[in-house]
């Protein structure tokens, strides 16, 4: 390719699916912890890049040197920059206990990076980012949950005998397990498996690890007076 400007189709061609099998390898990885943007997202997401950055850079050869015409081959690039900030918002889930799909947004604006570098010609960059991003979405992860605490926080739906003092040994339980309580809502409810009037408790527990979460359950569950819990 002597002229800057212009590709073959076989250049054309290699890009496009290099753009495909480095995009399908991250896409991969997020496909195998079931978000929602896995192979297939991820790997359209490279091969748009990669053909709007082919596209801005050789589309509009045919106008080169021609009177006032300014050729930016980045235009559109930094175009597609800007519209996969859409995409990736709509990964992100805000539950109202915490915030998902981050990280897979941020995988999408990388693999986006990644297919542009590929439309530019920058082969060895490109797959030397696909190297760096597996190497954070594994390898981090593996440091993540086993050195670094995320507290997590449950609701705790609790079914109790009407008139029971519960909120004592609750808070005393809570204190044995270095959980912390966020909020507390009662509900009347008929709680037929006691026989009489019941209250339904929805508590918001804030828990270091996730794993406690059962066994938290079946203590709460064993305390008197109550019925039944669950947690999600």
């Amino acid at each position: 390719m002597d002229n800057p400007w212009v590709i073959d189709d076989w250049h054309l061609m290699l890009r496009l699916l290099l753009s495909v099998l480095l995009g399908a390898l991250i896409g991969y990885e997020r496909e195998r912890k079931n978000h929602a943007a896995g192979l297939k997202t991820h790997t359209l997401v490279s091969l748009g890049s990669c053909l709007i950055m082919v596209l801005s850079i050789y589309g509009f050869s045919e106008f080169v040197g021609q009177t006032g015409v300014n050729r930016d081959p980045a235009r559109l690039a930094a175009q597609a920059i800007t519209g996969i900030g859409f995409l990736g918002a709509g990964t992100i889930l805000f539950t109202g206990k915490s915030i998902k799909g981050l990280t897979t947004a941020a995988s999408l604006w990388v693999v986006m990076a990644i297919g542009l570098a590929v439309g530019a010609g920058f082969y060895l960059g490109a797959a030397f980012s696909v190297f760096l991003a597996l190497a954070v979405l594994w390898g981090l992860n593996v440091v993540e949950k086993r050195y670094v605490a995320h507290p997590r926080e449950f609701v705790f739906t609790v079914i109790a005998a009407a008139g029971q003092e519960l909120m004592e040994p609750i808070r005393m339980l809570l204190e044995t397990r270095d959980a912390k309580l966020i909020k507390v809502q009662f509900d009347e409810y008929v709680a037929m498996k006691i026989g009489s009037d019941g209250l339904r408790m929805r508590l918001t527990i804030r828990l270091a690890e996730p794993l406690q979460a059962v066994a938290l359950a079946e203590q709460l569950r064993k305390l008197e007076g109550i019925a039944s819990v669950s947690a999600e």
